[in-house]
């Protein structure tokens, strides 16, 4: 009998994710300032991760090729959902809508689980996830700290709601049972259908696709632009994806989507570390009711996973951000 792999290894893996995802933020925004457009950026970054996983994952599939073709569905939906269609969704509500605030709507997607379970099973989660919840989000709201910016454009608010149930079927994705498909192979598939996907949306105008090969300032001096995109193409992509999903699929959607939120709090740091970007007592507080939020949610022993029907995004800061998710 096959024992399953201990939560605490899931964790580690799973902030070993959220580290990577956290990454994005700091290595693009020096791109984004050159004049790379958000959409070119991410579909660079998707195929980069793709084709660096590619190798893994055809090894990994080796004589499995009927898992491949049994897995196909769940392939579809992490490149469509996961990869393209979460961000494409997230980029266009933060042309209406403040940054912050389309992060905030987007990584309420935990909550959204937690709602949805109790829905299909008629049965109320313990209180020990609704405070887990609630605890986890006033760390989030704190982290990137949304401000006042007048009257909210409604279509860029319901794009940020769409997002974040894109967000959410990422972890339910990443969380079906795997039915021998390798997790690498499906963040390999997903990454490189998703960055095709993306390429066909920015062929088609509906967002700006525009790229500088200028170089970008890094570190305080003028770096070569490939060097930021090979760093989020890598660690950003290709190992965020591969480990969010080996994660998830120990953990369940429930569990994972709430370690999800330590993208937001990595994505915060390394802005402070390598940006200059501030980072003050509410972003520190933040990040500590995040990890109260997330240990009060493992403490539950009920049903962690949402029935079966992961993208960072990445995780971002007030100021910038690229999603997975």
């Amino acid at each position: 009998m096959q024992h399953r792999h201990p939560t605490s290894l899931g964790l580690v893996i799973a902030v070993v994710a959220a580290a990577s995802f956290g990454m994005s933020g700091a290595f693009i925004k020096p791109l984004l300032e050159s004049g790379w457009s958000p959409v070119a950026a991410v579909t660079v970054r998707a195929l980069t991760g793709g084709i660096v996983l590619l190798p893994f994952a055809l090894f990994a599939v080796r004589g499995k090729w009927a898992a491949v073709w049994r897995g196909r569905w769940r392939l579809l939906g992490m490149a469509l959902v996961g990869v393209a269609g979460t961000q494409v969704l997230y980029f266009a509500a933060i042309q209406r809508i403040p940054v912050s605030t389309g992060i905030l709507i987007e990584y309420l997607a935990p909550v959204l689980l937690v709602l949805v379970v109790w829905a299909r099973t008629r049965k109320a989660p313990r209180v020990v996830v609704l405070a887990g919840s609630a605890v986890a989000v006033a760390g989030l709201v704190l982290v990137v700290s949304p401000g006042g910016g007048g009257a909210l454009d409604p279509v860029g608010l319901a794009l940020a709601i769409v997002a974040m149930v894109g967000c959410a079927a990422f972890y339910v994705i990443a969380a079906r049972p795997s039915d021998g498909l390798p997790p690498v192979a499906l963040a390999a598939g997903g990454l490189l259908l998703g960055g095709i996907a993306l390429a066909a949306v920015g062929a088609t105008g509906l967002l700006p696709v525009t790229v500088s090969f200028a170089d970008v300032t890094l570190f305080g001096q003028a770096t070569a632009w490939w060097v930021p995109l090979a760093v989020v193409g890598i660690v950003a992509t290709a190992i965020a994806y591969a480990t969010s999903i080996t994660a998830t699929e120990i953990l369940g959607s429930r569990l994972a989507s709430f370690t999800g939120l330590l993208e937001v709090v990595a994505a915060t740091l390394y802005a402070w570390l390598l940006l200059g970007e501030r980072l003050g007592l509410p972003q520190l507080l933040g990040g500590l009711l995040i990890l109260g939020g997330i240990a009060l949610v493992r403490a539950d022993r009920g049903d962690a996973a949402l029935p079966a029907r992961r993208t960072a995004p990445d995780a971002r800061s007030a100021e910038q951000t690229l999603p997975l998710s």
